[in-house]
């Protein structure tokens, strides 16, 4: 990796403050300038043409000022890679159309966990879905309010939810969720805990619904099945290197991760339940060379970054 060109890659790098302060670390700085690297932060408030000059743009930001920043600066410089394309990032920010690029692959022992869209809360005694189910913001985009969700036991549990919103089949799959990280053409899957599972039997003696924040509360009360997290095995990496290059495709992205469980009625069958644009690296191993090695690709015109 220490295959140095004379002169360093400039990154230009928009993030927010919190993303900002988890991922623009020192050792992230250290490993990316000793590889010929330069991380430099841009400021968004002013033309990107007027800072500089950058041979990469990294960026997670949403508003449209910034959006036009970004058009403006690529209209002049088409050859500069921006990491990613706000058309494709915009995929992520909805729950509905982030999944339906899952359905899209049609990969053998995957799928989606069954939901739909709630735009008013009436008329709601007719689902066609089975509780327990989890209440999630329609929209996912990285905000206080998107993080906000509840696990639901029943009609009433419904009541004091703001439209619009989705709702999820819950599926129990032993207290495991698998986090997929994928930065370019390198990917990592991680084991963490999750929900707990919820028997039929414990169901009926659950009301109303219950904040994640509580969630953990559920199995210390008796309400969720125990978690053997240390003897749950990974899934297979021929399946999670197909889902990796699906949705490489169909989104057309480079920074991303998905969260995969096990469908606990099949254990051949994987469910992915969630996607993110620009995760939190730095919960993954060895993110600094993997983000050095993913940057100095983009340079080296070894990866696609896709339309700006």
């Amino acid at each position: 990796m220490s295959n140095l060109s004379s002169k360093p890659y400039q990154i230009g790098y928009a993030l927010t403050p919190k993303k900002e302060q988890t991922f623009i670390v020192p050792s992230l700085l250290s490993c990316a300038c000793q590889n010929g690297v330069v991380l430099t932060k841009i400021d968004p408030t002013k033309p990107l043409i007027q800072q500089g000059p950058f041979d990469c743009i990294l960026h997670k930001l949403y508003d449209s000022d910034w959006k036009q920043n970004l058009q403006d600066f690529a209209s002049r410089n088409p050859n500069i890679p921006i990491i990613d394309s706000p058309k494709s990032i915009d995929i992520l920010r909805n729950r509905i159309s982030m999944l339906e690029t899952v359905s899209k692959l049609k990969i053998n022992n995957t799928g989606v966990p069954k939901q739909i869209t709630i735009t008013e809360v009436t008329g709601l005694e007719n689902l066609k879905l089975n509780f327990p189910l989890i209440a999630k913001p329609l929209d996912a985009d990285g905000s206080e309010t998107s993080h906000k969700m509840h696990l639901i036991f029943d009609k009433d549990g419904l009541n004091n939810l703001t439209a619009p919103f989705v709702l999820q089949e819950f599926v129990n799959h032993g207290g495991v969720v698998f986090k997929v990280y994928v930065a370019g053409k390198y990917f990592r899957c991680v084991k963490r805990k999750s929900l707990p599972d919820i028997s039929e039997e414990k169901l009926v003696n659950l009301k109303g619904s219950l904040p994640f924040s509580q969630v953990s509360n559920l199995a210390a009360a008796g309400g969720g099945e125990g978690c053997k997290f240390e003897k749950m095995e990974m899934p297979p990496e021929s399946l999670v290197k197909e889902l990796v290059e699906g949705l490489k495709e169909e989104l057309r992205l480079n920074l991303f991760n998905f969260d995969v469980i096990r469908d606990g009625k099949n254990k051949e069958n994987y469910l992915v339940i969630d996607i993110n644009y620009f995760p939190g690296y730095a919960k993954m191993p060895n993110f600094e060379s993997v983000i050095t090695d993913f940057l100095r690709d983009v340079m080296h015109k070894d990866i696609n970054c896709g339309d700006n």
